[in-house]
């Protein structure tokens, strides 16, 4: 089984499959690196593909110190494990929680980067929720250290961003719930309260994102209520970044809907190859609805 290290020692779990230009993948909280499944089996034909477990997720270490989990730690293992396979620059994919980690990642390690994919991101940055975000963070982990994994997966499964999964595909949700229950609770509980309590809204990022040159391709589901008004935010700020927004989809677009998203990176990824994935021209940005260079539009 291999194991990378990171800078202050924790291994890091990782698989691998084909050849060409590296393609990683980072998991969101309430998975691993299986989630990625479908992607590493199209994904492998093309690129070098690479899918980890972030620290507290076994086979991975599961640090024993609150210390060892942060958000910059979480950018940090990805760049750590690069340097490991001797990549020099990779296309990052993430989801949710791995979605934050690529967008540090770029921010952290931008010459690492050759393209993001920032895939769900945005749960508990919008200011209305903000403020209770952290203290909801602490009840969740809370219940996973008294009740134990199994009996908070069992409600979590079923959340308002889940349904959707359920609905279309019942045999993948239930593959991915019974997952769910497997994790370490301790380490869960350590990531929920250190990188999901703590991490800074991707609002207070705005300087930082403004100053991302990388291709960037958001993708969303329309059902995922808390992550649609924060990825317009993130396309109206990030310079090269593209919105993909999925229908009738929630939380876990990858596995929601494999082949849209599959078709989504690729040809992404496409551009990104060609140097057709171009910075947005500011003569998108304008306001009028009618003629260029008329701001206040043609009155009735």
């Amino acid at each position: 089984m291999p194991f990378a290290v990171s800078e202050d020692g924790v291994k890091l779990h990782y698989q691998e499959v084909g050849s060409g230009t590296a393609l990683v993948f980072a998991h969101e909280m309430t998975g691993d690196s299986r989630i990625w499944e479908p992607q590493m089996r199209y994904f492998g034909r093309l690129y070098r593909c690479i899918s980890f477990d972030a620290r507290g997720y076994a086979p991975s270490d599961i640090p024993s110190m609150p210390s060892d989990y942060s958000q910059e730690r979480a950018a940090d293992d990805l760049a750590a494990l690069l340097r490991h396979l001797e990549i020099e620059r990779a296309h990052v994919v993430g989801l949710s929680m791995g979605a934050y980690t690529a967008l540090h990642f770029g921010i952290r390690h931008a010459a690492m980067a050759r393209s993001l994919v920032v895939a769900g991101c945005g749960h508990g940055s919008a200011r209305d929720v903000a403020e209770i975000w952290p203290a909801q963070a602490e009840r969740f982990a809370e219940r996973l250290e008294k009740e134990g994994m199994p009996a908070v997966a069992g409600d979590y499964a079923s959340s308002a961003y889940r349904v959707q999964f359920k609905d279309k595909d019942p045999r993948g949700w239930r593959e991915w719930a019974e997952r769910l229950a497997e994790h370490s609770a301790e380490g869960l509980s350590r990531s929920v309260r250190e990188v999901q309590a703590k991490r800074p809204s991707v609002l207070d990022l705005e300087e930082s994102l403004r100053l991302l040159e990388v291709p960037t391709l958001l993708v969303v589901g329309d059902e995922d209520e808390p992550t649609l008004e924060m990825n317009l935010y993130l396309k109206r700020t990030l310079p090269f970044a593209g919105l993909e927004i999925f229908s009738k989809t929630g939380h876990a677009v990858n596995s929601e809907e494999p082949a849209k998203f599959n078709a989504a990176v690729e040809g992404f990824l496409h551009k990104v190859a060609l140097g057709r994935w171009q910075v947005r021209s500011d003569e998108a940005r304008h306001t009028e609805v009618w003629l260029p260079g008329d701001e206040t539009g043609i009155s009735q």
